[in-house]
């Protein structure tokens, strides 16, 4: 028997608006540093009621204020030494686009019950629709425009909560689809209302089980790597005021006390160097009397130089040989940070903050790994870790373990690197592999294949790690089939939604020409 669905929205627009603005803002607790996982199931089927029965404006307007509730939160750090103009203008972009992808999610609730009205249509394709346009909008956002900015996805939220675990079999995309079709065969169970039906909770019941059930993919254990890590909290701010070498040196005198231990890697942080060793004699000479005391290879970063381009560059540096020995460039240097695109259009309208940025930064090509010593190391610096390629990558092409490069000193005294953190958190999980993540000034740590914490610096101190973290071989499947499993959810619920629009069309069309009883013709 069909269910009934009722077309009118569920709220009214004043309503719509006002919870969706609250539930954007119960959005933000969920991560760091509140990190209170939970809030996404109770934030993200407020956010869907509220489009529930929207016409395209009024979901565009409903969107809107979820979208800008969220992100001017979120993303309050990029405020904190460039002024509002960054912040309003990402944030302002970023709840645009969660605008206008409010509609197809509405166009979801209007069109699935008039094509498939019964239970099944109800209470599944309609929650696993909404599901894959939810994930469709996150895979805009974190590719467009300019290579976008995969930043608040509802995945990375679950790092601290039992449903992390999920993420090394679908990634974080899936992770997210799973999690907000739960909401929305919620949503919709509720909306049904036959509570003695057992069957119509099945949809809730089974989508809890996918999250809470399955452990986390497992790897295989290949030894362990010693590893110093140094946070050296030197001047490395955009405007922290320095002299020359003052950035190496802080380094320099963290490293210290490691120079007389047994490691077998040494890393360095994101802008760890003021000057480029690959054109600078003085500082290569630094880094070779380095690598040759602790006779082990170190892994540093700096802007390099190749002809007329710049890349922010991570270098292998070992003693004796060429140096450096292999190069990964940056995939994703940030725009508006580290290179300005359409630079012609963005100075008209802020010239000041434009013309700040002075270097552009080229993307690398290369591969995000290296081979130190036999053992594979996956990288990835700063904002590289939001990217799911770069992470892929790494692992397929033979990473063991991951060290990430960061530099949050532009960030001091906002929750940026904890935000950032989670990321690498849930990568471990991701891949099954431990992370050292390093910043220059906090906050590092060691992370175990679990997600785990195996040690760690506070932010704003110096200080080193030196840390045994386990190697592990074997690719899970979000690494196997994490880039499938996304474009079938993302883009294939857009083709789903089109094949519903379609259908009601022709269906409409086919009523239209419907020729009239005989009889009633006239004659001839």
């Amino acid at each position: 028997m069909p269910l009934a669905a009722d077309r009118r929205p569920i709220l009214p627009l004043w309503a719509g608006v006002l919870a969706s603005i609250a539930s954007g803002l119960l959005l933000t607790t969920a991560f760091p540093s509140l990190s209170w996982w939970p809030m996404v199931f109770v934030s993200v089927p407020v956010a869907l009621v509220s489009l529930i029965g929207r016409r395209a404006w009024s979901a565009v307007l409903v969107g809107f204020a979820f979208g800008a509730a969220f992100y001017f939160v979120n993303l309050s750090f990029t405020a904190r030494y460039l002024g509002p103009e960054p912040w309003i203008a990402l944030s302002m972009l970023e709840a645009i686009l969660t605008a206008a992808f409010a509609v197809p999610i509405t166009l979801a609730y209007r069109w699935t019950p008039r094509v498939l009205p019964g239970g099944w249509g109800r209470l599944v394709v309609l929650p696993a629709l909404v599901a894959g346009l939810w994930t469709l909008r996150e895979e805009v956002l974190g590719t467009f425009p300019y290579g976008g900015f995969p930043w608040g996805r509802l995945g990375v939220s679950q790092v601290n909560g039992p449903l992390a675990e999920v993420v090394s079999w679908v990634g974080m995309s899936g992770l997210s689809f799973v999690i907000v079709f739960v909401c929305a065969a919620g949503v919709e169970y509720v909306r049904v209302g036959r509570w003695r039906d057992v069957r119509t909770v099945l949809p809730v019941v089974v989508g809890l089980v996918l999250l809470l059930i399955p452990p986390q993919f497992p790897t295989a254990a290949d030894g362990t790597i010693r590893v110093g890590a140094v946070q050296g909290n030197g001047p490395t701010g955009y405007f922290d005021e320095r002299g020359p070498n003052d950035v190496l040196n802080a380094q320099l005198e963290a490293t210290a006390p490691l120079l007389g231990e047994d490691i077998d890697v040494l890393l360095w942080p994101e802008g760890g160097i003021d000057s480029d060793p690959t054109q600078n004699a003085s500082t290569a000479a630094v880094l070779d009397a380095i690598a040759e005391h602790l006779d082990a290879p170190l892994l540093v970063s700096a802007v390099t130089q190749r002809g007329d381009e710049f890349f922010n560059s991570s270098l292998l540096w070992q003693a004796g040989v060429g140096n450096p020995v292999d190069t990964y460039d940056k995939r994703h240097p940030v725009p508006f940070g580290e290179f300005v695109p359409d630079r012609w259009l963005w100075r008209m309208f802020a010239p000041d903050l434009i013309d700040l940025i002075q270097r552009e930064y080229t993307p690398g090509t290369s591969s995000p790994q290296f081979d130190v010593n036999g053992v594979g190391v996956g990288l990835a610096i700063c904002f590289d870790v939001i990217y799911d390629d770069v992470i892929w990558d790494g692992a397929r092409d033979g990473a063991e373990v991951y060290m990430f490069q960061t530099n949050n000193a532009d960030f001091r005294g906002t929750n940026e690197n904890l935000q950032q953190l989670a990321f690498a958190r849930m990568r471990a999980i991701e891949t099954g592999r431990s992370v050292v993540n390093l910043s220059t000034v906090g906050t590092s740590q060691a992370i175990a294949p679990d997600g785990t914490t195996i040690a760690g610096l506070p932010a704003d101190t110096a200080g080193h790690m030196l840390t045994e973290v386990p190697l592990r071989t074997g690719l899970t499947p979000a690494v196997v089939a994490g880039s499938a499993i996304k474009t079938l959810l993302a883009w294939g619920s857009l083709v789903v939604l089109i094949a519903l629009g379609v259908t009601i069309e022709v269906t409409r069309r086919r009523n239209a020409k419907t020729p009239a009883p005989e009889g009633t013709g006239v004659a001839r």
